[in-house]
């Protein structure tokens, strides 16, 4: 049996993210938080507009967050927590926040988890769209 060692989420990745998704909120007129988080959920790189409201960065976090968690974007799992949904509970659950808002997505590196973006400030699906955005440049 081998195992693969896929490279982790580096700090010029991170780089890479958060200037791609600046690149596209910034073409939409729209002012974000953007957070990248590592596999382990560990901060590797922040930015907030100075023009944003303020809750974008903890927004852009929380959905990085629930990103990584859950191993999939958050534009999927928004009717699960709905009061009829599977999770309708987990928002409560975890010591951490989880936010099942669009915006949030999880990043693969050879189809391994390697840590997860969030973006936050635009409207859910402008979050999510910057993102899917950012991703494509890593």
């Amino acid at each position: 049996m081998s195992t693969t060692t896929v490279a982790p989420l580096t700090a010029t990745d991170a780089d890479t993210l958060v200037l791609a998704a600046r690149r596209a909120a910034e073409e939409a007129g729209v002012p974000v938080g953007i957070t990248v988080l590592d596999a382990g959920g560990n901060l590797l790189a922040f930015r907030r507009d100075e023009r944003a409201v303020l809750i974008s960065g903890e927004t852009s976090t929380a959905k990085a967050y629930t990103a990584l968690q859950l191993n999939a974007p958050t534009a999927d799992l928004v009717d699960l927590v709905k009061p009829d949904g599977p999770f309708h509970s987990l928002p409560t659950a975890l010591d951490k926040p989880l936010l099942f808002i669009a915006g949030g997505v999880p990043i693969h590196r050879d189809g391994q988890l390697v840590g997860a973006l969030g973006l936050g400030g635009g409207a859910p699906e402008q979050d999510h769209g910057f993102a899917r955005t950012a991703l494509r440049a890593l």
